[in-house]
């Protein structure tokens, strides 16, 4: 009977232990453009601000959204912008949960239905690619994809990239990030 019981409490910690691994899907964010520490293509670079390059947004695939995603968001950032506070390059929100994909250069034309762009710190509404300033270190450029717990975030296309970010963490379930690089 001893044995019974210890193979039990064995099972049941087994069981305990395993299932948050088990029952927590990982987002696996992908590219075809960009690549975590890469340095960014000509493609996603800003086209103005003294930079010639294409400024398309990246393509963009996910999977293992977790239980309960009801939308999702993205959002380009670059934390070494010498602002004080960074610099939002893409801001988008309220794609619809069933999205498994963005296409290359979608971000200002066919973005999945109900989807909102807002304004970046560019001051205009969609994807701005990177364009640090001469000279500078190599900047990184923060590609995440966010998993939320509302269907739709109450903002429009004039929210700034922080009041975006302040309402994506309060309804963050889990996200992923590519993290690419580029300087001039």
């Amino acid at each position: 009977m001893k044995y019974k019981s210890l193979i039990a409490s064995f099972l049941l910690l087994a069981g305990l232990l395993l299932s948050p691994t088990l029952a927590n899907a990982e987002i696996i964010l992908k590219s075809t453009d960009i690549a975590q520490g890469k340095t960014l293509s000509n493609a996603q670079v800003f086209d103005g601000f003294g930079c010639t390059g294409e400024n398309k947004s990246p393509e963009l695939s996910w999977s293992g959204l977790p239980k309960g995603t009801k939308s999702l968001a993205i959002t380009m950032y670059d934390p070494d912008a010498p602002t004080g506070s960074g610099w939002w390059h893409w801001v988008a929100f309220n794609i619809p949960a069933n999205v498994t994909n963005i296409a290359s250069g979608e971000s200002k034309n066919s973005m999945p239905e109900g989807t909102v762009e807002s304004r970046t710190d560019f001051g205009s509404v969609g994807y701005g690619g990177a364009c640090p300033p001469e000279g500078d270190a190599p900047h990184h450029y923060e590609v995440t994809l966010y998993a939320l717990d509302v269907e739709k975030l109450d903002l429009d296309e004039n929210a700034s990239g922080a009041m975006v970010g302040y309402y994506l963490n309060a309804h963050s379930i889990e996200k992923a990030t590519i993290t690419a690089v580029f300087s001039r």
